[in-house]
């Protein structure tokens, strides 16, 4: 044991400087690979498992009937696309139920669904007069549902024609209880950061989709489009700021399975204002802390596929803005050791001011993709920062406004 006596020997003295230079080094390579693991390890580790491995589907011909639920709020731009696409879907349209419910929207977003609905008897509008987020509403229209099966999607994703049955084709397995769609990004430009959002989005869905190709423990589809089967679903409670892996984690807890599929492919226009995607990431992270203090039992069991995935996977995401702290302050702190620290050091901040860098170089018309990258990556970590904070501060409801569009 080391520890430090003003009256104690020169040797003791040495002894506790290499105690204490020996510690910071141990958390400085520690937050460094604890980063390194889960943003580049696990996804090459999966990537190793999965191989060339494929699902695998059985002959089938059965069409079994899918209700979509679409919780909207001022969506007039897209509802009447969104509800095309579905039914321009090679999936039997007999066998397709669509019910959006209006979260007191302002627009023309009923009048348009209404009229949709007045044509097509598989549509139906549930219009709400209080403003309540979508988890209230998704747990108000579960209630509406006769089939077993539930597309849960947003206003602004479109399907394609193979969407549904890609989806559906999972559920002959009796223990599969969600499966999530592939969101593909459309819209990109060079002067925001779509490019880097859509970069992001395609690396989860493979992570995603190589969980649940390996033990079905995909951590938490994008909400954007999937499907669950309605016997496993659990209400959201009220407050939630991320529904889909609450939704998810409670289908895992019940020894479902959770999976993404590649071929269920969708639309969605990627955003690419800096202000608007940071606004949205911090109110993700607020969610994600929220779900982290509900199923924090499974970093307690790290061996079983469901605790692995949900600490390296999320877990250690979630916290890097501890690891990339720490790790600063040992590089300064270790400066004394070696000058090679200062180098470190002063790399970390330099990579920790990168969105300022990035902001001059966009005010002079010039975007490098590497410069972007980063500036995301540092974005991103700040925002969790920021999301703690709100989360810590109390989340007085679900209640949110729809990016720009």
């Amino acid at each position: 044991m080391c520890f430090f006596d003003v009256n104690s020997s020169p040797e003791t003295n040495d002894l506790h400087q290499t105690c204490m230079t020996l510690f910071l080094l141990l958390i400085f390579l520690a937050c460094v690979f604890l980063v390194f693991y889960t943003y580049v390890g696990f996804p090459w580790l999966l990537s190793v498992l999965a191989g060339n491995k494929k699902f695998q589907f059985a002959p089938s011909t059965s069409k079994p009937e899918v209700t979509i639920l679409i919780a909207a709020y001022n969506e007039e731009k897209v509802i009447r696309e969104k509800i095309e696409s579905i039914f321009k879907s090679n999936y039997p349209a007999d066998k397709i139920r669509v019910v959006v419910g209006s979260d007191n929207s302002t627009d023309a977003t009923n009048a348009i669904v209404q009229a949709i609905a007045e044509q097509n008897k598989n549509v139906k509008l549930i219009a709400f007069t209080q403003r309540t987020g979508k988890p209230v509403i998704i747990n108000s229209l579960m209630k509406e549902v006769d089939s077993d099966l539930v597309i849960l999607t947003d206003a602004n994703v479109y399907f394609t024609e193979e969407t549904i049955a890609c989806l559906v084709r999972h559920f002959a397995d009796a223990k599969m209880g969600l499966v999530g769609g592939n969101i593909l990004n459309i819209g990109m430009r060079e002067d925001g950061i779509s490019i880097q959002e859509k970069s992001y989005i395609q690396r989860e869905n493979l992570i995603k989709y190589r969980e649940g190709l390996l033990w079905g423990t995909m951590m938490g589809p994008f909400g954007g489009c999937y499907m669950i089967r309605k016997e496993v679903y659990h209400e959201v409670p009220a407050g939630s700021l991320v529904d889909d892996f609450y939704i998810s984690m409670k289908v895992l807890q019940q020894g479902f399975k959770c999976v993404n599929d590649l071929d269920a492919i969708c639309y969605e226009d990627v955003p690419n204002e800096v202000k608007e995607e940071f606004r949205r990431k911090a109110r993700i992270s607020a969610g994600n802390f929220q779900n982290l203090a509900r199923f924090r039992s499974f970093v307690l069991h790290p061996f079983t596929s469901v605790g692995f995935c949900f600490i390296s996977h999320k877990f250690l995401r979630w916290i890097t803005p501890v690891f990339l702290f720490f790790s600063f302050i040992s590089a300064v702190l270790l400066i004394s050791y070696h000058p090679i620290f200062i180098v470190l050091a002063a790399g970390e901040l330099f990579l920790f001011l990168m969105p300022l860098w990035d902001q001059m170089l966009h005010q002079l018309g010039i975007h490098l993709k590497v410069v972007r990258f980063i500036s995301y990556f540092v974005s991103m970590n700040i925002a969790l920062v920021k999301g703690y904070i709100h989360y810590r501060s109390g989340v007085a409801s679900g209640v949110w406004e729809p990016t720009k569009r």
